[in-house]
């Protein structure tokens, strides 16, 4: 059998050859142009039926075996990635807050209350970034990914008065607030007014907002809930994906 590095290759170069042929494919290809045009073409002898049937049966036993080996690789992947790590059962609560999974997305959904007439929601995305971090200590050559996720704070009041709305990086250990809105969810303008950068207003009331969302939960501890959770979703979706892909490839 292969080495564990053999098929990971293998696959990463399945995975690149299929990517790239879903790009270069569209509606306007010749190969579909010509899938289109083919019934209108004159008919073939019945000697070139019988050559065509032998092309088509040789193509057929040629795939065979690829198939076979590219099912193979598949479900070594698919047990590689739920034997390494398995996932487990996402969470649906954190302190105060409903957790929603999305299943087949990139998202989740947080919700809860602060007092008797808040009401918070929160979006936050998979890892959709990340930033290299120069290693300390012993061994300080190199460096390590520290991962990314965004998140979105929606702050309500039962008056229906308008929003508070935080635009938010959340790295494993602290989050930073992007920018800050207030919106009216029934009110359209032109051109709304959406603020200063948060990183331009003076220090001391960034103190104070970062206070305010801390008090509400919005701390650290989210930030490494929210990163345990996306690793947790991340090797989900991705055996989801190879289940699919094999089931189709199968067929």
């Amino acid at each position: 059998m292969a080495s564990t590095a053999t098929m990971r290759t293998s696959m990463a170069l399945l995975l690149r050859t299929l990517s790239s042929k879903a790009r270069t494919f569209h509606p306007q290809s010749p190969s579909l142009s010509w899938a289109r045009c083919y019934p209108l073409l004159p008919a073939p002898q019945s000697r070139d039926i019988t050559t065509s049937r032998r092309s088509y049966a040789a193509i057929a036993s040629a795939q065979s075996p690829f198939r076979s080996n590219l099912l193979r690789i598949i479900r070594n992947e698919i047990d590689y990635q739920s034997e390494y790590a398995p996932p487990h059962q996402p969470a649906t609560e954190f302190k105060s807050f409903s957790v929603e999974d999305r299943p087949g997305e990139q998202c989740i959904v947080m919700k809860g209350k602060f007092g008797e007439d808040e009401t918070i929601k929160m979006e936050a995305t998979m890892f959709d970034g990340f930033m290299a971090v120069p290693r300390t200590g012993l061994d300080a050559s190199g460096s390590d990914v520290r991962l990314h996720v965004s998140l979105l704070v929606d702050i309500s009041k039962a008056d229906g008065s308008e929003d508070m709305e935080f635009l938010c990086s959340v790295w494993p250990n602290r989050i930073e607030i992007q920018n800050l809105y207030m919106l009216r969810r029934d009110k359209i303008t032109g051109q709304p007014y959406m603020g200063p950068k948060f990183g331009s207003l003076k220090y001391d009331f960034q103190t104070a907002i970062k206070e305010f969302l801390r008090v509400r939960g919005i701390d650290s501890e989210l930030c490494f809930f929210l990163h345990e959770y996306m690793m947790n979703k991340d090797r989900i979706e991705l055996i989801q994906w190879l289940s699919k892909l094999n089931s189709f490839i199968a067929k």
